[in-house]
């Protein structure tokens, strides 16, 4: 059976994403080492749509090629998925839709043998985490803290027992905080 992971960042109070859904405060001082190693060939990432909107319009740009040519080859090549009622098309090459029962069809390309990542997408998370589907959650904690945002796991409505599997600190401060389900 394959894993599904979840990859986000967080401030160092919690949250995932600043007041009007801001996240410039985690591109400031990226981690670019750890984003490259981390993309796995032959996974399958997947976002939901905000998530997805964000990132297709910068990874096949000929910018991400430049500042971050490991990671955009990574993105880039890697099968996509969006989870999305309101998606009309994906243009970034390897994506699908899925428009309605994601946890169905989590469950069906868990039993596919392919190793799945969700990157950011904080609705697509709590909803995964409350029926039990995610694997492990790889926190890149941000050595910033904000008045106000959106926590991560702010739609979990029932206790997640979590045990630290792994941690890891970055010279840029960051911290990466590796938990499994207990």
């Amino acid at each position: 059976m394959s894993k599904l992971s979840v990859f986000n960042f967080t401030t160092l109070n919690g949250f995932f994403k600043g007041p009007n859904d801001d996240t410039s405060w985690a591109h400031e001082n990226p981690d670019n080492e750890y984003a490259a190693e981390n993309l796995s060939p032959g996974g399958i990432l997947l976002f939901g749509r905000v998530t997805y909107e964000l990132m297709v319009k910068y990874w096949p740009t000929p910018a991400a090629l430049k500042d971050a040519p490991a990671i955009a080859e990574g993105m880039n090549s890697a099968e996509k998925i969006v989870f999305s009622k309101t998606l009309d098309k994906a243009t970034w090459n390897r994506t699908r839709i899925v428009r309605d029962r994601i946890e169905d069809e989590v469950r069906k390309l868990k039993t596919a043998g392919k190793d799945m990542t969700i990157l950011g997408s904080g609705s697509i998370v709590n909803q995964l985490a409350q029926h039990g589907l995610i694997d492990e959650y790889q926190i890149m904690v941000h050595p910033v803290a904000l008045g106000d945002g959106t926590p991560f796991l702010d739609g979990v409505r029932q206790k997640l027992n979590l045990k630290l599997v792994k941690t890891r600190a970055f010279k840029n401060g960051n911290v990466l905080l590796c938990y499994r389900p207990a």
